[in-house]
């Protein structure tokens, strides 16, 4: 058996919020390894896929060290015994979490004593998430940004049929795919700028070609007043 501390952090992650990122974060810095299993969990009827999800799951943990990803489909303690881990990594969002939390705690202490349960509180501006709002926000049109890695949400505008995300330099496409008007520069509220019409120019040349036909403007000389003479 290996003398490493490892935790098996187990969920269904459909899909894997900024939550469940943050939770493995707190985790490995516990521990000396943790995998993060996906269940198959069929009965939920899952949005994404088993290898979807594995897949971004890996993307959004790459940057963390001893972070492995797997999929299961059998009990957690048996997945937990596979991998040997010592511990099973849960979260608790709110006190509305505690008695199911509690309830498959003392479930799988009965199925495999010698794994224990830790819990580990997320911070504070993910105890509203799961990943059932999520989806149902970006469903009805909402933005996921900053709810969830920026790859689960590239994945799930494509699964959802939505426009994809413009990033804030460049130009945003269309709805026929061509580039929108550039911002005007001084007001930056979106707006084209105007474009000066070139029925002025044009005027102005026909102007200028008109005088030049005519001949410069002659001057009028005005004539010379006479001066009195004042008697000597």
């Amino acid at each position: 058996m290996s003398s490493e501390r490892s935790a098996l952090f187990p969920g269904t992650f459909d899909p894997f919020t900024n939550g469940h990122l943050d939770l493995t974060r707190r985790a490995a810095r516990l521990f000396d390894r943790v995998v993060v299993a996906v269940a198959e969990s069929p009965a939920k009827g899952a949005l994404f896929s088993m290898p979807e999800r594995v897949e971004m799951i890996r993307a959004a943990t790459r940057g963390l060290k001893r972070v492995e990803v797997v999929e299961f489909s059998d009990l957690v303690v048996e997945c937990a015994r596979r991998i040997e881990a010592q511990v099973i990594i849960r979260g608790l969002r709110a006190v509305s979490d505690f008695e199911f939390e509690f309830q498959m705690a003392l479930m799988n202490r009965k199925l495999s004593p010698a794994v224990e349960v830790a819990f580990l509180m997320p911070s504070l501006q993910y105890t509203y998430l799961n990943s059932t709002l999520v989806k149902e926000v970006a469903r009805l049109g909402g933005s996921v940004t900053g709810l969830v890695p920026g790859v689960v949400e590239e994945r799930l505008r494509e699964k959802l049929g939505l426009p994809k995300r413009t990033r804030a330099t460049g130009k945003a496409a269309g709805a026929d795919g061509n580039a929108e008007p550039a911002v005007d520069a001084e007001s930056g509220d979106g707006r084209a700028a105007p474009a000066r019409p070139a029925r002025v120019a044009r005027n102005a040349a026909a102007a200028r070609t008109a005088r030049g036909r005519r001949g410069p403007a002659r001057r009028t000389a005005r004539p010379a007043k006479a001066r009195r003479r004042m008697p000597a």
